[in-house]
């Protein structure tokens, strides 16, 4: 590809550095692991053994009284039916409290690892992907970024704003936005762009190309979302972590939700704040050196990304066949069949993140999650993955098929109520003079119901636990008594909306079983103020099976119809609670009344303070959006001469029907706001694509402009 070079001062890539990047088939021998100057082989053993013993002995005692609970002369068929997905449900909470009492124990040990750092010789780069997101908003977080790295690390980072973004205006308003901010000062922290126009294997295919177009000229990559944000300080410690493990391949963050204004973001925020901590203990203690990838926020070494991480293109159509979808678990147990270290670092710190403004929200995310989660199961079994890699996959799958295997134990309870009320019951089904009774052990099936709660809160219960040992945290969070109300509004908040997530990723895991594929749409950014409409059509399913569910139940027993209480309540008042999570009024006055304030609400960092004065900043100096972005071009030459230098000199020869009917519709338009009222989106986008035709709207441009300078980059 023949373009300006960066000498022009106008092309807003370095020099390009080619980096091979092979695609790797699902099946490949595994390569020794490196060996790693700081290894904690005794904690990780003891951890794993802690996590499978627990789970496996929480598990046999929830299957043995629920067998007692059930009958103690008989099963049936559909006892038998409702024991078995019992126990999978049970040992899926087990493993999660197993997990989280690691977390608890190593959070209290005043045994602390800490990690070693060395400085890093060259330039680690920081690659932002965007699609269709609000430049505005990435904006203020580079700048702020920019220039704390500026003031503390100035020539060790280079950041990369890599665009997929595909619709027209949301390009022409991205390149306006960022277009002030690119700069090429090597000494300082240069800040580049580039839009892909074929946006191939989506985020993994944004990363990939700038691998091999980039990558051998830095040795590290700080992978961001567009909602990231991280202070200096951390980007030091990564990049010196990495210099100090040379057989490292990869460290995850544990990033820290930050900018909640809705209600369910802000239970969200608190829940991350307060409770993550101690389930992130738990996970890096016993995954080791085999940790996990959550696609952002992390530090990869460059040429160990590039050596094994090309992702395989899986055979048949989407949603199962295709490209990698959640390519984030995939790469980091590729770098660990490669022999290379996969590392959870928690203690790093000023690592942030926003979270999904609304219930809505976060069903359409995981819409695009489950169909790439469930798409690992052509991963599972593949030839030489680390044991705990394919723990990540299952875990991965099972987070949404534990849904489907929830529906499937109320369904299976309900029929075991409705064959109680309606069937008799056959007391001499053998050859005998007494009668086989049946029986149900209420009083042991109410102590199993208590311990089951018991696993489910017992990780918010250690994370308030642990806040309230530490004290200087425990004020950050508002004191003892804001900390215990805060945890009992999060408990009573999340109650009541898990039925709605679970009966809606049962849904969703159905939807992607008959085959329909989610698509790739842009994740939310804004407050998630849904209307009333919206979300009636959202939720009406929910709604009915709730209302259905607890009819059936007060018919075959006012007692089963209060043991359901907890499902069906938060399902038949889906609707106005899902409106009630989003929404900036909402959330925000549940801050204004003290609650569900977190330690950066609190008391914010610096770098979270810098991204606030900045958001302010660009909102104060924001106008009104351009009703003819093209316009933009029109009224700043220089901007119009910017993006001229980054279009190819060389174009396909391939007839492009959408070309030559913009270069008609440009012909015969007296002015760019005419032009606009006849353009369509494949046209509109051909303009902003070939250098020909967007050299043809020079014709709009102010006369003394036209010849002396916007020709001159030509």
């Amino acid at each position: 590809m023949n373009q300006t070079t960066p000498n022009s001062g106008r092309y807003a890539l370095p020099e390009e550095a080619v980096l091979d990047m092979p695609r790797h088939a699902v099946n490949e021998a595994r390569q020794s692991s490196k060996k790693q100057h700081q290894r904690f082989l005794l904690s990780t053993l003891f951890s794993r053994l802690f996590v499978l013993l627990g789970t496996l002995g929480l598990s046999a005692y929830g299957a043995k009284e629920m067998y007692e609970v059930l009958s103690t002369n008989h099963i049936t068929w559909l006892q038998w039916l409702f024991l078995t997905l019992f126990c999978i449900n049970f040992t899926w909470i087990s493993f999660a409290f197993t997990q989280a009492t690691l977390g608890l124990l190593f959070k209290l040990s005043p045994f602390k690892r800490k990690r070693k750092e060395s400085e890093p010789t060259g330039v680690t780069a920081i690659l932002l992907p965007v699609y269709n997101e609000d430049p505005a908003r990435i904006r203020a977080s580079i700048e702020a970024m920019h220039e704390d790295l500026l003031q503390k690390a100035p020539g060790k980072f280079a950041f990369f704003i890599l665009s997929d973004t595909n619709r027209a205006e949301n390009s022409i308003k991205e390149k306006h936005t960022f277009f002030p901010i690119l700069n090429q000062d090597s000494e300082g922290c240069p800040i580049y762009y580039r839009r892909r126009l074929n946006n191939a294997e989506r985020k993994a295919g944004n990363v990939a190309e700038w691998v091999t177009r980039f990558g051998n000229n830095y040795e590290c990559m700080i992978v961001l979302d567009a909602d990231s944000l991280m202070s200096a300080e951390c980007f030091l410690s990564m990049s010196r972590r990495m210099a100090a493990e040379p057989t490292l391949g990869l460290i995850q963050t544990l990033p820290t939700i930050i900018r909640a204004d809705t209600l369910y973001s802000r239970i969200q925020q608190f829940a991350n704040q307060c409770f993550g901590p101690i389930y992130a203990a738990g996970l890096t203690t016993w995954h080791g050196n085999a940790s996990n990838f959550w696609g952002h926020n992390a530090i990869i070494r460059t040429q160990a990304f590039a050596e094994a991480c090309g992702l395989p293109i899986l055979p048949g159509k989407a949603p199962f066949g295709g490209h990698v979808m959640s390519h984030d678990f995939i790469e980091a147990a590729l770098l660990r069949r490669a022999g290379w270290g996969v590392r959870f670092d928690t203690d790093l710190e000023a690592s942030y993140e926003e979270a999904p403004p609304s219930l809505i929200d976060v069903m359409v995310r995981d819409r695009r999650w489950c169909q790439g989660n469930l798409q690992h199961k052509a991963f599972v079994n593949a030839k030489g993955l680390h044991f705990v890699s394919r723990m990540h996959l299952l875990t991965g799958i099972f987070s949404y098929f534990s849904a489907v295997f929830w529906f499937a134990l109320i369904a299976v309870g309900f029929a075991l109520a409705v064959q109680a009320h309606f069937v008799r019951p056959e007391y001499f089904t053998n050859l005998s003079l007494f009668p086989t009774w049946p029986v149900f052990d209420f009083e042991r099936a109410r102590s199993l119901f208590i311990v089951s709660m018991a696993l489910v809160l017992a990780p918010k219960l250690y994370g308030w636990l642990s806040v309230l040992l530490h004290w200087r945290q425990c004020w950050k969070f508002g004191g003892p008594i804001m900390l215990t109300l805060d945890t009992l509004l999060e408990i009573l908040v999340s109650a009541l909306y898990a039925p709605i997530l679970m009966f809606s990723q049962f849904l969703v895991v159905m939807d992607v079983l008959r085959g329909r594929d989610s698509g790739w749409k842009p994740q939310s950014r804004d407050d998630g103020a849904n209307k009333w409409q919206e979300t009636t059509r959202a939720h009406i399913y929910h709604t009915l099976f709730g209302i259905g569910l607890a009819l059936s139940a007060n018919y075959l027993s006012p007692q089963l119809f209060y043991w359901s209480l907890p499902i069906t309540f938060g399902l038949v008042f889906s609707i106005p609670l899902s409106w009630l999570s989003g929404g900036a009024k909402r959330g925000n006055l549940l801050r204004k009344l003290g609650f569900l304030k977190g330690p950066e609400e609190r008391r914010p960092s610096e770098i979270v303070q810098r991204l606030e004065a900045k958001v302010a900043q660009l909102d104060a100096q924001a106008n009104a959006e351009l009703s003819t972005p093209l316009h933009a071009y029109i009224d700043n030459v220089d901007f119009y001469a910017w993006h001229l230098a980054q279009l190819p000199q060389q174009e396909s020869q391939q007839f492009d029907r959408h070309k030559v009917c913009a270069a008609w519709q440009i012909e015969h338009s007296a002015s760019i706001e005419e032009l606009m009222t006849h353009l369509n989106e494949q046209e509109y986008l051909a303009i902003i694509k070939y250098r020909s035709l967007f050299l043809r709207l020079s014709k709009f441009l102010p006369q003394s402009a036209n010849d002396d300078q916007a020709k001159a980059y030509a």
